[in-house]
């Protein structure tokens, strides 16, 4: 068969093009030339001649030509349209790229659609006088505002802090064992590796636990080098006294070496080689809780640290200055307290949850 058979078998069978409205929904209808006009193509998509709609010729490679009227078409060149009622075209950029949109409305679905923006990206609106807008895909953008609308998109990224060193990762989820090494750790040296999230007690993981960014609080991953005691740890813990099944499961899931000593009238839980984050001096302590006699109906107060906490800034720290010895050592108590909405509660609070506390009240400090 010729070519100029082709092309009148095609015009007898009719061309099958695809129209869409302002929401990219395309459809299927024919129309009866290769070659066809503004009008036609129109016309095949359900609109009066009076309704003077717009056609733009939706090219492959993402362009929008406006096709006239009168304007003949080479259905070659693609075989998509949009075609929308509109008096007006709204015009917009997409990562640099001009573009005309015949709605005053656009949706961050046809925005990406548009500028051919990948599914993993984020689609930004840019704006001068505050911070950039994110443009989710039933976001709607108003065009009509004044000046030309400027959409930005980027890789999607993630932070990551891995004992002071903040990791950005393009991608939502990375194992324990990558993320030191990113970090530019030895994973070989047997850490203690904590998942700090926040409102949480801290986690202990593994080298091949992975950790999900999306996951709402993940803040950091806390190393401690393992059998660094600084002198302080005995061979053998020291068990005074025993504390809540829960508290002494999650204390050995932690990998520390903590003890429970009674000292005069006083018990007092303590836990060796408790790290600090930067902007401390020194980074590990020993911590202190004292735990009441009647515990968990009484509740847990305050924490202690020896030696004592100092910021490397030298800022004070407000209401530590209060002290205790404990077996002979010198400690500074910190006055953090339980506020009214969120009193003790024996029911549910612990040694794990005033670690928490502990913990949250250390990282404020330093902005963390």
């Amino acid at each position: 068969m010729t070519n100029q058979e082709i092309v009148q078998d095609r015009q007898a069978r009719g061309q099958a093009i695809e129209v869409a409205d302002e929401n990219l929904a395309f459809r299927q209808v024919v129309i009866q030339d290769a070659t066809p006009t503004g009008a036609q193509i129109s016309h095949a998509a359900g609109f009066a001649p009076a309704q003077q709609a717009v056609v733009l010729h939706f090219l492959p490679d993402g362009d929008l030509e406006d096709i006239r009227p009168n304007q003949s078409v080479d259905l070659n060149a693609g075989r998509q349209f949009i075609v929308i009622e509109t008096d007006r075209l709204f015009l917009l950029t997409i990562n640099g790229e001009r573009f005309e949109w015949p709605s005053r409305m656009i949706s961050g679905a046809v925005v990406r659609k548009l500028g051919k923006v990948p599914p993993e990206d984020e689609l930004l609106l840019t704006r001068v006088d505050q911070p950039d807008r994110v443009v989710a895909p039933r976001d709607l953008v108003d065009l009509g505002k004044g000046g030309i609308e400027a959409f930005v998109s980027r890789k999607l990224s993630w932070k990551l802090n891995v004992q002071g060193v903040v990791l950005t990762l393009h991608q939502p989820t990375i194992i324990v064992k990558q993320a030191l090494l990113d970090a530019g750790f030895d994973p070989t040296k047997g850490w203690q590796i904590f998942l700090i999230v926040k409102g949480e007690p801290k986690r202990a993981v593994g080298l091949d636990f992975t950790v999900d960014l999306r996951t709402p609080g993940i803040e950091k991953l806390r190393l401690t080098p393992t059998g660094v005691h600084n002198g302080e740890a005995a061979a053998t813990p020291r068990r005074h006294f025993d504390l809540l099944e829960v508290d002494e499961k999650h204390l050995h899931a932690l990998g520390i070496f903590w003890e429970t000593v009674v000292d005069g009238a006083c018990r007092w839980l303590l836990i060796h080689n408790y790290q600090v984050p930067p902007g401390y001096a020194p980074r590990m302590v020993m911590l202190a809780l004292l735990i009441p006699p009647t515990y968990p109906t009484a509740q847990i107060d305050m924490f202690y640290t020896s030696p004592k906490l100092n910021l490397t800034s030298g800022r004070p720290i407000d209401r530590t200055q209060v002290g205790a010895t404990i077996c002979g050592t010198p400690f500074n108590g910190w006055s953090r307290h339980r506020g009214p909405p969120a009193p003790w509660n024996p029911a549910t609070d612990n040694v794990i949850t005033h670690l928490a506390l502990v913990e949250s009240a250390i990282a404020k400090e330093v902005g963390q």
